[in-house]
């Protein structure tokens, strides 16, 4: 089992960069992998600071693109499809927060680290029709300031983030949070895949 954590780890850290997209586009649509971008992160800009700027914006990018999955879905169903996850009065003081305050909810879903609602809040923004391009400029350029602080935490770190990866107890870790995504994500599917039947 401590292998299989290896191999699931090591699997991501050679993908480099595109890993860092892969892993953004399913943290930021429909799928649950909490903290899977910083992680990988930590990982490689501690071998490879000189590449910061790359993972940067390979994680930045893959996060813009999970999200344009999720707009593409809630703007579809608009107003109607958030009747089938909130109640009315939560869709109101959505609506009335939108109205005010899109720009600074959203920033800080993409900043807030979980259990911060981040798809949620995409989701609303999106069903109520938030205009697609403030949101997925918005959500790249904070994500972006997000990854870069993780980044140079990394580098404060250094080869401490390497040991702490390596570490016998990382490994378990990673089992358990690999166990705890799959649940949430099919759990999360099956959500999305029921509001888009009915």
């Amino acid at each position: 089992m401590n292998e299989l954590a290896a191999r699931f780890s090591a699997f991501f850290v050679q993908m480099g960069v595109i890993g860092l997209v892969m892993i953004g586009i399913l943290d930021s649509s429909f799928l649950v992998l909490p903290m899977g971008n910083d992680l990988l992160l930590l990982g490689l800009a501690a071998r490879h600071p000189e590449r910061i700027p790359l993972y940067v914006a390979a994680s930045a990018a893959g996060s813009a693109i999970g999200v344009a999955l999720v707009d593409f879905v809630s703007r579809k169903g608009g107003e109607k499809g958030l009747e089938n996850l909130m109640k009315p009065r939560q869709i109101a003081r959505l609506k009335k927060k939108i109205a005010g305050r899109a720009a600074i909810m959203l920033i800080t879903a993409c900043l807030a680290p979980p259990p911060f609602p981040f798809t949620a809040v995409i989701a609303g923004a999106s069903a109520l029709q938030y205009p697609r391009a403030r949101l997925l400029t918005l959500v790249f350029l904070a994500r972006a300031a997000r990854f870069l602080l993780v980044s140079l935490i990394a580098v404060w770190w250094g080869t401490g983030v390497l040991k702490m990866i390596r570490s016998q107890q990382f490994q378990w870790f990673v089992i358990g949070f690999a166990a705890f995504c799959l649940v949430a994500s099919v759990v999360s599917v099956a959500r999305w895949v029921k509001r888009a039947i009915y």
